[in-house]
């Protein structure tokens, strides 16, 4: 390996060589700390200076030399067919440009004499065409604003590169200006001299292109680190020719599909390539952990991708896996943001915050799936049953969950559509049978286990979503739309929102019911069977009232409430004949009590049974 250092100032940094940004490269991502950190380090070390040196009469070109000078760490650069690209710096060296910018400005109004000076460290000539040392050419008419414009200049590319060099800017303009006051410029002339002369960093231009995504690595090892997602960028295009990168539409499909998953949320492409190795090749619960963290070096290593030294294997993986993946887990995030009727429960799942669903659907799905749609429906489906019929039947643990979701995932990985609903049943049972400690159930649904569930075995949220689900079952069983949204009704709390109403309220005449036994009573009105969701004024209001007032507040409200009344039957023929054809037990209830909270519950595990398409 040949790496050649070589110390530099700004004066012949920035002369006669165009710095192109390599692909290595994230786009200009400093923002406000960084900036003012480098700007806080330059005036400390050029204040103490001018202190010593600046009252001399000796002119500064000639004085300038006694001024310590100042390391600004090293920037990374390799040569190929005659164009130097920034391997790691470009940071760096593109806020350096924003403050000659800067400087140039107050050229115009306190020392013209240094202008062309200046100018010349920001740009060059070559005939008519002007170009800038550091080359943003995705960003370059911001930048052109920039040096025309100063702060007044205006966005001309929406990239991150530009909306940072427009905002950079403004931060180094205000704090020059607090520094170098108009009114004194001898400070300013040294300032200058100072910044071009005395500033040095070390430049190491790596001679041997392949050696590139090695110190690429290295360097970013240390300091402010790049995020993984960005060295798998430089170790993965760093194999393939640079005249492929762009001929051959390389760096397009990185870009596309990097940008696809980071418009979700900022540095979500880690989270994918998290999701994607766990999901293709994860077979144990210790397995995973090797892909928490920086994952790029052991990503790296996994044989069946053949991604190191291997720019066939990369090219293969880029085209095909990771272009299929990556639009796919961009999909299932914008079907987790609304619902969608063909396949709702990638929604529901986002809701009850079940992220495992990306990790199992992404291991169901082979490359360019043709079942890709029915396995996004029946994985999803899938998942939430399993959740949610193990909370209901106090089942339900998170770590045994996370482990059974792996031997789910190695079961279905690839798997045709008709073997999954098995491994997801496999699971469940075997589930339920070590939490209720018994060798062999005849159903994954049993009502001996969700007799009790309720305020007890359940949390708030929980409860909401499950009775958003069977108002949902309901609306469609009475051929009407759903009043509120599941996510409503789920999610929405306070006073728009939707609360947890105890039907039998707490009073002493509901308390004779039980014969007074308090303990007995909490444990019945806690139940299932004695819940509905109210919005908030509706459940204030209706909290301490006798049953028969509260039939009254729930007319209107939401259908699971207004099945207690006996009106509700008689103005909807589709209702009475979906509970007819489905042998429901369910009735108006004139009143209540524990039979009564009995019955309801008894009803729930009918009607949840019907939800998650499940045998008693």
């Amino acid at each position: 390996m040949d790496i050649t250092p070589d110390n530099q100032n700004v004066e012949s940094l920035f002369s006669t060589k165009v710095y192109e940004i390599d692909f290595y490269q994230r786009q200009y991502k400093w923002n406000r700390e960084p900036v003012e950190e480098l700007l806080r380090d330059i005036f400390y070390k050029f204040e103490s200076e001018f202190q010593k040196y600046g009252a001399s009469d000796i002119r500064i070109d000639e004085n300038i030399s006694k001024y310590a000078w100042y390391y600004l760490n090293t920037y990374v650069t390799t040569t190929i067919d005659g164009r130097t690209y920034v391997v790691d710096g470009q940071q760096r060296l593109t806020t350096l440009t924003l403050i000659l910018i800067k400087l140039n400005f107050l050229c115009e109004k306190i020392d013209k004499g240094l202008q062309g000076w200046v100018v010349r460290k920001i740009c060059g000539q070559s005939g008519r065409v002007t170009r800038f040392w550091m080359n943003h050419k995705d960003s370059q008419r911001t930048l052109e604003n920039i040096y025309l414009h100063g702060t007044e200049a205006e966005l001309a590319e929406q990239t991150v590169t530009a909306q940072n060099l427009i905002a950079n800017y403004r931060i180094i303009s205000e704090w020059i200006d607090n520094k170098l006051p108009l009114s004194d410029a001898k400070r300013f002339e040294a300032f200058v001299y100072y910044f071009i002369n005395r500033l040095v960093l070390v430049k190491l231009d790596v001679t041997n292109n392949d050696d590139v995504p090695m110190v690429f690595e290295v360097i970013n090892d240390r300091g402010v680190k790049l995020r993984p997602y960005e060295i798998i960028k430089g170790k993965l295009l760093g194999q393939i020719p640079k005249d492929e990168l762009d001929s051959l539409g390389f760096n397009a499909i990185w870009e596309d599909c990097i940008g696809k998953l980071n418009a979700i949320r900022e540095n979500e492409a880690d989270a994918f390539f998290r999701t994607y190795l766990r999901a293709k090749f994860v077979d144990t619960v210790s397995d995973r952990q090797k892909f928490d963290g920086e994952y790029h070096r052991p990503m790296m290593a996994v044989e069946e991708l053949h991604l190191e030294h291997d720019p066939k294997g990369v090219k293969k993986f880029l085209k095909e896996d990771f272009c299929y993946y990556a639009n796919l887990y961009a999909r299932l995030n914008e079907l987790s943001g609304e619902e969608n009727e063909d396949c709702p429960s990638v929604f529901y799942n986002d809701i009850l915050r079940l992220d495992s669903q990306m990790t199992l659907i992404l291991s169901a799905c082979s490359y360019n799936d043709p079942d890709e749609a029915s396995k996004i429906k029946i994985v999803s489906e899938q998942l939430e049953r399993m959740y949610c019929l193990l909370q209901l039947q106090s089942c339900y643990d998170s770590n045994e969950f996370a482990r059974g979701l792996v031997d789910v995932m190695r079961g279905i990985r690839n798997a045709p559509v008709e073997a999954i609903p098995e491994e997801f049943d496999k699971c469940l049972a075997k589930m339920i049978q070590e939490k209720k400690g018994v060798e062999k159930i005849d159903s994954v649904w049993n009502y001996a286990y969700f007799k009790n569930a309720g305020l007890e075995t359940l949390n708030k949220p929980f409860i909401r979503y499950i009775l958003a689900r069977i108002e949902k079952l309901l609306s469609e069983g009475a051929n009407v739309s759903i009043r509120h949204s599941i996510r409503d009704l789920a999610t929405k709390k306070y006073q728009k929102g939707f609360h947890v109403e105890h039907i039998l309220a707490r009073n002493d005449e509901n308390k004779n019911l039980f014969e007074n036994n308090e303990e007995l009573f909490e444990q019945q009105r806690n139940r299932l069977g004695d819940l509905l969701l109210l919005k908030g004024p509706d459940n204030e209001s209706s909290g301490k009232e006798p049953y028969q007032e509260k039939l009254k507040t729930y007319v209107g409200s939401l259908l699971w409430n207004e099945t207690l009344v006996e009106a509700t039957y008689k103005s909807n023929l589709d209702l009475r004949n979906w509970i007819s054809k489905n042998q429901l037990s369910m009735r108006p209830l004139a009143t209540f009590g524990a039979n009564e909270i009995e019955e309801r519950q008894a009803l729930l595990f009918e009607l949840f049974a019907k939800v998650w398409n499940v045998k008693k």
